[in-house]
């Protein structure tokens, strides 16, 4: 017979790693930050936004127009977040009308930008 020490041991020890795997999290999917330099406002086509990022994590509607937005966000309980979205805005003709791009990553924030950095 098993004293009830003995089965509060391995029940502590499930406890803690069930606790431990849900202290990171990630949602949506990863996307590659360095083609976001090429989206040009008015030239650049749904198509071709598919054919760079893949199908969009969310769609929605803003100011009557089509909106794509491509995201992950991976949460940590101990250690820093990490986070970066794209939200595409596109006109009645399925062509870009402006974009937003954002990262906690300066990498990948500069990768966006061209290599630029801020003075």
């Amino acid at each position: 017979m098993r004293n009830k020490s003995g089965r509060l041991l391995p029940r502590a020890i499930a406890l803690l790693a069930g606790l431990l795997a849900l202290a990171c999290a990630t949602v949506g999917h990863d996307f590659p930050s360095d083609r976001v330099r090429q989206i040009r406002i008015g030239e650049t086509t749904r198509e071709r936004v598919h054919e760079l990022f893949g199908d969009p994590w969310r769609t929605g509607i803003e100011d009557g127009m089509p909106t794509w937005t491509y995201a992950r966000y991976r949460y940590a309980l101990f250690g820093d977040e990490h986070t970066k979205d794209l939200v595409l805005r596109f006109d009645e003709l399925g062509v870009v009308r402006s974009y937003t791009f954002n990262t906690t990553e300066e990498e990948e924030s500069d990768e966006a930008k061209g290599g630029l950095r801020p003075r």
